[in-house]
């Protein structure tokens, strides 16, 4: 019996081999959204990183033009002066006008760089502008258009004054022949039992009539 059994269990086991397909799960819709989500946010955050980097960019060339114009005011002032001998000043302008209608009335003058129409602190036109132009010459012939009209009225052109920091217009002060000049004190002749510069008022006397 136990021979029996040492045979059934001492024999060679068979080796089995056979391809078993395993099943795949089908792709979740919800995984597929949330890698889409995934992916979008990512290039937002992309997008937010080059438009930040791009700013910092612009802040720090600003900056570096500020502190150049800082440790040398000269080259600044020169180029103001430059860009002054360029330009004009215009007045009487209307307050409908625009500045791309103003910078057709130069055209014929020369090439228009910069029209500025000055405005208030609640953004109304002030009546003047200036205009800039490229080339040096323009100005002279600007300054022929000086009472032309434009939308009725006659423009007032002149070549536009360079400001020197720090220096103001004196402007005089008319002659006041009273200023400076005190009334002199004259002590009255009396002093009044009533106080200072006041009288007593005298009623005047009522006729008499008699009964009749």
């Amino acid at each position: 019996m136990e021979e029996e059994e040492h045979e059934v269990y001492g024999g060679d086991i068979p080796d089995v081999e056979a391809d078993v397909d395993m099943p795949t799960a089908p792709p979740d819709d919800d995984a597929v959204k949330e890698l889409d989500e995934m992916k979008k946010r990512l290039k937002e955050m992309e997008e937010e990183a080059a438009a930040l980097r791009e700013m910092q960019a612009k802040v720090e060339k600003e900056m570096g033009a500020a502190a150049a114009a800082v440790q040398d005011p000269a080259a600044t002032q020169a180029s103001k002066e430059e860009v002054d001998t360029r330009s004009i000043f215009v007045g009487n302008v209307d307050y409908a006008c625009t500045p791309e209608e103003v910078q057709q009335h130069f055209q014929s003058c020369g090439t228009v760089n910069r029209v500025t129409i000055l405005t208030d602190k609640f953004g109304q036109p002030k009546g003047f502008a200036y205009v800039e132009f490229l080339e040096v010459e323009a100005v002279q012939e600007a300054l022929t258009l000086s009472e032309s009209e434009l939308h009725g009225r006659q423009l007032k052109v002149m070549a536009k004054r360079t400001n020197v920091p720090g220096m103001k217009q004196f402007r005089g002060r008319r002659f006041n022949p009273y200023r400076g000049f005190r009334r002199p004190y004259v002590p009255p002749y009396f002093y009044s039992p009533y106080g200072y510069g006041k009288v007593p008022r005298f009623r005047r006397p009522s006729r008499y009539m008699p009964y009749y």
